[in-house]
């Protein structure tokens, strides 16, 4: 289910920040946590709303609407930039297969990066205590990918070398044994749990995750995962093209979206390759956090030469007739999901965006609820388990009346 390689333009450089308070962007929008109240999550992203984006985007063509894309969605703007790519080559061509091939090793690296920035940046950030820098500069040290970058990776020897660069790096750094066998051990929730507290006096993720884990681990929202791929390619592409179409036809859909009339989340612990495992795991916001850290580590094994394994990122589009196309792509905070409609002429006519963090930040979600379900002096667990959901635009916490 992988799509045709695409030309990212432009990485973000900056990243998401969860504070308690500041004005709301204009364009990205931000989200305020209520503990105590109802609804638990309130806000938006004005951009997605009212046509907007496709009014930016109207009459734009080729490679100048994944530009605009990588300025519009700044923190993840290779992962909208591929989508786009793909979006634009299945609503031209009507002959296109359902699925196009997306480089493998490209997309991983670059959500790799993703996940380097959030650990290095915002994870010291949300600790109780301050992270000295010399702490985040001692874990950095050598990493061969740089958190910022003017350019993506978009050749597939260069992003693979970058990978094996960076496995190498993880395993001296931070594992001390190989990836594969570190992976084997410590996947279960308890056993990474241990390998963090024992590591978090040297190791900056350690330290985060183990300062996280105890409350972390006993917070445990209700999941249900966004399942829209199947391992059944035609129940797949009727998932795909009724959404698809509530984005095209329901005004407000991709800012308070549903699937199947419930509210669904998406993250790294609902990839496509974790539904073949058949995990009987109990999740948390401890499970949906440290499921950042095992990503980056598990898509460092990406791309093995004759390996012949699935890649590790599902992507794809759709075809939909009359220049329409749907496309999808998994990336640092979950599935991403593009709609375009061209004219005639080839431009844009319409284009919808449906990112993780409006799945995951939902009003009447899964965080909304178990916000909702704190006392309104419980500020610091709101904000790890809005932490866990990872947002992508500002996100403030209420504060108490009278504070």
């Amino acid at each position: 289910m992988q799509g045709p390689a695409s030309k990212p333009i432009v990485m973000p450089t900056g990243s998401a920040k969860l504070g308690t308070g500041s004005a709301p962007d204009a364009i990205g929008g931000s989200y305020q946590l209520r503990p105590g109240a109802q609804p638990g999550v309130v806000g938006q992203r004005p951009v997605l709303g009212a046509g907007r984006l496709g009014q930016l985007l109207r009459g734009q063509r080729g490679t100048q609407i994944g530009s605009t894309l990588g300025s519009v969605f700044t923190l993840c703007a290779h992962a909208h930039q591929f989508t786009c790519t793909l979006a634009l080559s299945a609503a031209q061509d009507a002959s296109a297969p359902v699925a196009i091939d997306v480089s493998p090793a490209t997309l991983c690296i670059e959500t790799a990066r993703d996940h380097l920035r959030s650990i290095a940046l915002d994870w010291p950030q949300r600790l109780s205590e301050p992270t000295p820098s010399a702490s985040i500069k001692a874990w950095l040290q050598d990493c061969p990918l740089p958190l910022a970058a003017a350019r993506a990776i978009s050749d597939e020897a260069q992003a693979q070398h970058k990978l094996t660069q960076l496995r190498v790096w993880l395993e001296s750094r931070s594992l001390q044994q190989p990836v594969r066998e570190w992976l084997v051990r410590h996947r279960d929730p308890d056993a990474l749990a241990l390998w963090c507290h024992a590591q978090a006096a040297q190791l900056l993720p350690a330290r985060c995750l183990a300062a996280w884990q105890p409350l972390a681990h006993a917070l445990t929202p209700s999941l249900r995962s966004l399942e829209l791929l199947d391992p059944d390619p035609e129940k797949q592409s009727v998932q795909l093209r009724t959404l698809a179409q509530q984005m095209a036809q329901e005004p407000g859909f991709v800012q308070r979206p549903s699937w199947q009339g419930l509210c669904a989340e998406t993250g790294p612990w609902t990839r496509f390759r974790h539904r073949a495992s058949g995990s009987a795991t109990r999740h948390s916001a401890w499970t949906r956090q440290s499921a950042r850290w095992l990503d980056l580590v598990e898509l460092t094994q990406t791309g093995t030469p004759g390996g012949g394994a699935a890649p590790l990122l599902a992507s794809g589009a759709l075809h939909l007739g009359n220049g329409q196309a749907l496309a999808w792509c998994e990336m640092a905070r979950g599935l991403l999901l593009h709609w375009v409609q061209l004219d005639a002429g080839g431009a844009v006519h319409d284009y919808r965006v449906l990112a993780p963090t409006e799945w995951n930040f939902h009003p009447a979600g899964a965080l909304a609820r178990a916000v909702a379900a704190l006392a309104p002096h419980e500020a610091p667990t709101a904000r790890m388990l809005a932490a866990a959901f990872d947002p992508c635009v500002a996100c403030t916490v209420q504060s108490p009346a009278g504070e």
